[in-house]
């Protein structure tokens, strides 16, 4: 079986042997927390077990310390999360939302490469392409999978939390995937003031979709983004959004397109704007 370490489309996942693929429906909506796991009840991917953007894959408990509005799960409690899967090394992990990607699947896939985990990807079209192609489908709860036990540590290498070392570019290229209006401050329908970080590029994480909600090709995306950071190395970009969730679609991009190495800003905006003495640019 050829691993998928970045995209995987719905034909290819439904050929994979079930016993060797962890599928796992990161459905969210922001304005009804509820409603990802009310749809994944309703109908999901057969065998496919469920994570919550707010409960499995952040801490809320976290954000008094700065961290953003979707502050990092601890290493123990993605652990505990992995095993209650039933993950274990080798194993094919497919994550997916209702279509684009663009909050929890990236988000998770995101999370298993910095514990170290290549053999990740994301449902290219999400459900919506699932369903697209006529796939079977079931509801409930799945049969519970035998538990593992996974010990894996965080990159700390892959992820900036020192908001102070992100002024003057020397942690590396901020790029922002939020769209154009919030990033020039025109709007904010979800932080305390609008703007974003000096010194940052926008590249709204709606511009690696094409018409059809699916990831643009390599080629395409690596084009666009170089059209972007110009001669940065793809090492020197940073990411970030509102809250560290839909800068992971631009990371899932680069990575796809052949740009390797760039990191995520956890905290973003959120974090960013906790303290009311950073700079913050507009337009």
């Amino acid at each position: 079986m050829t691993l998928k370490t970045t995209l995987i489309d719905a034909a290819e996942l439904a050929a994979l042997p079930s016993q060797d693929v962890l599928v796992v429906d990161c459905r969210f909506d922001l304005a009804d927390p509820d409603k990802g796991h009310r749809d994944y009840l309703d109908s999901h991917i057969p065998g496919a077990v469920f994570a919550s953007l707010d409960h499995d894959l952040s801490d809320l408990s976290r954000q008094p310390e700065g961290l953003g509005r979707h502050p990092l799960p601890l290493e123990p409690a993605f652990n505990a999360l992995l095993s209650r899967w039933g993950w274990h090394a080798g194993m094919q992990v497919v994550s997916y939302d209702a279509g684009n990607g663009a909050l929890a699947a990236a988000r998770l896939w995101w999370l298993l490469r910095l514990v170290g985990v290549q053999q990740a990807a994301v449902l290219n079209g999400g459900y919506a392409a699932w369903l697209a192609a006529r796939l079977p489908t079931e509801s409930g709860e799945p049969v519970a999978r035998p538990v593992s036990q996974v010990s894996l540590h965080y990159d700390a290498n892959q992820v900036l939390v020192d908001h102070a070392a992100l002024l003057g570019g020397a942690s590396g290229q901020l790029l922002d995937a939020r769209a154009a209006p919030r990033y020039r401050g025109d709007v904010e329908p979800l932080d305390r003031v609008g703007g974003h970080v000096p010194g940052a590029l926008n590249r709204p994480f709606a511009d690696n979709l094409g018409s059809d909600g699916r990831f643009k090709s390599p080629a395409q995306l690596h084009e666009e983004f170089l059209a972007v950071l110009g001669s940065t190395a793809p090492s020197d970009v940073v990411h970030m959004c509102g809250s560290g969730v839909t800068a992971c679609h631009n990371l899932l991009a680069m990575e796809h397109a052949g740009l390797h190495g760039s990191r995520l800003y956890a905290p973003s905006w959120s974090g960013w704007v906790s303290d009311p003495a950073r700079p913050i640019a507009k337009g």
